[in-house]
């Protein structure tokens, strides 16, 4: 059954590739975007592509009252909250003000807009069957370091979705988190180079030589540079979808890792 699916941080990445293959796949899309500077983009490519008439592209920025007003005009059956950013670097160190910029993109306004979104929905008459997804990550289930920072906002998102699909089940609204591993869509890489325009070393004490290194050895690994279309083909499935898991993690290696890794927590000693 076609669906219509708002998409935030649908310009690049995960978002982008998942609202065209849904679109091809028959669904209606309102890929929305940050800036206004990247709907233009978005809607020729979208017309080039001759899915004009599935996918609608919209500014949606999350940090305008506005915008969100417009937003809850659309009927929508499926909200995907896919927006987001991240700040790496050591946890000990780094500004506090950008640690609070993290957790406003990556866990307030999504949740802002989610609570309005059920709420129209339940005021509608019709909640049954709606759906809201969140794009989380691997790093939502472990805590690698110096990606602390970023991961702690996906650790959030993560006990937020929980509580939203047992609050919500009486409404016939279903909740689900997507958690890609590192796949190469310019998102990690783009994360790794944040730290660099405030690590400071006559005022921190982390090497900036030795977190570059470590950034770099991690994204010349397999686990650490993946082809994206496999974790947007699986979305393209998992989104729509009436049925499915709660939490979805790829790939295959990543779900066993993190499940091995939450084993051990139990034994893990100071």
């Amino acid at each position: 059954m076609s669906k219509t699916i708002l998409i935030t941080g649908a310009a690049v990445g995960f978002g982008r590739g998942a609202a065209i293959g849904m679109a091809k796949n028959g669904h209606n899309i309102i890929a929305t975007v940050h800036v206004s500077s990247q709907v233009t983009a978005l809607r020729e490519q979208v017309q080039e592509l001759g899915l004009a008439d599935r996918i609608r592209v919209e500014r949606l920025d999350l940090t305008d009252p506005y915008d969100i007003d417009q937003a809850l005009t659309w009927d929508v059956d499926v909200l995907w909250n896919n927006a987001g950013m991240g700040e790496a670097g050591p946890v000990w160190e780094i500004p506090i003000d950008l640690v609070r910029k993290n957790y406003e993109v990556n866990v307030f306004l999504p949740l802002t807009l989610t609570q309005r979104v059920v709420r129209k929905w339940i005021d509608g008459g019709q909640p049954q069957g709606k759906k809201v997804v969140f794009t989380s990550s691997m790093g939502g289930l472990f805590t690698p370091a110096n990606w602390g920072t970023y991961v702690s906002t996906k650790h959030a998102l993560e006990a937020i979705a929980e509580a939203l699909q047992q609050e919500l089940a009486a409404y016939g609204i279903r909740i689900q988190t997507i958690n890609p591993g590192a796949y190469y869509t310019g998102y990690n890489e783009t994360m790794a180079d944040n730290p660099f325009r405030w690590l400071d070393e006559r005022k921190h004490l982390t090497s900036r030589a030795q977190l570059r290194k470590g950034f770099d050895d991690f994204f010349a690994t397999p686990e650490g540079k993946m082809d994206p279309k496999e974790m947007i083909d699986r979305m393209i499935e998992i989104v729509p979808a009436d049925s499915g898991k709660f939490r979805n993690v790829m790939p295959k290696v990543i779900e066993d890792m993190l499940k091995q890794h939450q084993l051990a927590a139990w034994d893990n000693t100071i």
